[in-house]
């Protein structure tokens, strides 16, 4: 299986963050019309990198001279998008049978205000020694939905690959911890994740969903 080197590490997760932003930009109606499923990959490092560099540059400090907005004016503000640093994230309980494995991930809410989510997540393993592993990311052909949560209010989705080796596959690597970027999002959230995916790093992906699995 194809690793990518500490160094790449970072440029893999602007360009799979890119991918998704474009994916949202330019929007997934034919694909969903003919019910095609879509997949991304891991790209090179130089893709990444001039990926990156059209990235929209992250905001700077808030301004402390500024006066705070009062607590009934963000109450009744109109919820916006679910940030990567309002969330967290967790891999729930694996259902193992017959070489197949399934795992809601789970995203909470931990603002203090209202958000939604919508879409897919964009996901990279991680090895034991800190090295990207080569992720097929294959979003299953269900249609998204917005998905609300309110402080402390979590959606999930379903993660399914398989642990039989394939191909000229005679052993799967094992993760450590696995990289996710939330729907529409650039920054990236990291938990642990230990497990061994074959098929190339194939890993079958759900949107999001109401609830929090265990």
């Amino acid at each position: 299986m194809q690793r990518i080197n500490r160094t790449s590490r970072a440029a893999a997760a602007s360009a799979v963050a890119a991918s998704l932003l474009l994916s949202a930009a330019c929007g997934s109606a034919a694909s969903r019309a003919s019910g095609s499923s879509e997949r991304s990959d891991i790209p090179s490092a130089a893709a990444a990198a001039a990926m990156t560099s059209r990235l929209p540059a992250a905001p700077g400090p808030a301004d402390a001279s500024a006066p705070a907005a009062p607590a009934a004016a963000l109450a009744s503000a109109p919820a916006g998008r679910c940030r990567t640093g309002t969330l967290k994230a967790r891999v729930g309980t694996t259902d193992a049978g017959a070489g197949q494995r399934y795992a809601p991930l789970v995203l909470t809410n931990t603002g203090s205000r209202t958000c939604w989510v919508y879409g897919f997540v964009g996901l990279i393993m991680i090895d034991g020694n800190g090295d990207a592993l080569r992720t097929r990311t294959r979003r299953e052909s269900v249609q998204p939905r917005r998905v609300t949560l309110r402080p402390g209010a979590g959606a999930h989705a379903r993660l399914h690959w398989t642990v039989v080796p394939s191909g000229t596959e005679s052993s799967c690597p094992r993760s450590a911890r696995l990289m996710i970027i939330p729907p529409d999002e650039v920054a990236h959230l990291e938990i642990p994740f230990a497990a061994e995916v074959c098929g190339d790093g194939k890993i079958d992906v759900r949107p999001m969903e109401p609830g929090i699995k265990l």
